[in-house]
């Protein structure tokens, strides 16, 4: 299985090809690295640079964070989407500043324990923050693996299997323990995925892998489900996102009315989706019936 991913081939492409990114540098922390996870999940990288940049500037460790109110970092995400996200680190934030010194715990069992941390983000930091040596998949993996390994052109739906197959391919020492290499590995698998083993367009030309078998098979067509496209415009997400925006431009708590004018085209869609914001947790309605960001209508 591992043949067709040679470890000193995809690192020696990595070590070329890689994208400059500032949680990459050397001598970032933990808790930098799991800002920039949580960030980008869903998001594209280029969306994700510049907030990560200020969060981490005006956030430097978890107790900064935890000392903010959740309206603050709802407003600071800004446009990043998915704004549960933030309520989710911001409440990780204040457990690692009462319960872990301030510091980003570097194992997986115990990253897994944090307030809104997965699996993945917890093998991502424990591999990308601390140098451990697990697998690390996510959807850019899963695709490498389905064309490399398996000679398919989309991987089939996610399970256990996936780490088991990522598990594999890491590089090991002639003991049999994993090399130091591995957790670079790891992120070199991800970002071949992210460049060059692409879903829509995959620039085979470019592929250090020269035995991939879905190429050496031709390059069959996906014969599976079609893959699931995500929309936006005319969602709710998208009508989520511009009550948000009036919340997060507002000082003060609004009225209903103010909320109302950003959606006239559909009034039960716009209800719904305040609904959903107030049942999120992001939204709240203070005593005298304003609308504002969770924690900003104390008193009001």
């Amino acid at each position: 299985m591992s043949n067709s991913v040679p470890p000193a081939t995809l690192l020696g492409w990595f070590d070329v090809s890689k994208r400059d990114l500032p949680w990459r540098e050397p001598g970032r922390s933990g808790w930098e690295i799991l800002v920039s996870e949580i960030m980008l999940q869903q998001t594209p990288v280029a969306r994700v640079l510049d907030p990560w940049s200020e969060w981490v500037r005006r956030w430097p460790v978890p107790s900064a964070m935890a000392a903010a109110s959740p309206g603050d970092v709802l407003r600071a995400w800004g446009k990043l989407g998915y704004p549960r996200r933030a309520l989710r680190l911001h409440a990780c934030a204040q457990v690692l500043a009462a319960e872990h010194g301030d510091v980003v715990p570097d194992d997986v069992e115990t990253l897994l324990s944090l307030p809104g941390i997965g699996d993945y983000t917890a093998r991502a930091v424990a591999c990308f923050a601390y140098g451990q040596a697990v697998p690390v998949v996510d959807t850019n993996v899963r695709r490498v693996i389905a064309r490399a390994v398996h000679g398919r052109a989309e991987p089939g739906n996610p399970g256990k299997r996936d780490l088991d197959d990522a598990e594999v391919l890491l590089p090991r020492a002639a003991d049999g323990s994993y090399s130091v290499d591995a957790p670079v590995f790891s992120a070199a698998l991800m970002e071949l995925g992210a460049l060059v083993c692409t879903a829509r367009k995959p620039r085979c030309d470019e592929c250090p892998l020269t035995d991939c078998r879905w190429v050496r098979r031709g390059r069959p067509a996906h014969t599976g489900p079609p893959r699931r496209t995500q929309k936006f415009a005319g969602t709710d997400r998208q009508v989520r996102g511009l009550l948000l925006d009036v919340l997060r431009g507002s000082a003060d708590p609004v009225p209903r009315g103010s909320l109302d004018v950003v959606w006239t085209s559909d009034t039960a869609q716009r209800d719904r989706a305040l609904d959903s914001l107030l049942s999120d947790g992001l939204v709240e309605i203070t005593k005298s019936g304003l609308f504002c960001l969770v924690g900003e209508g104390d008193g009001r």
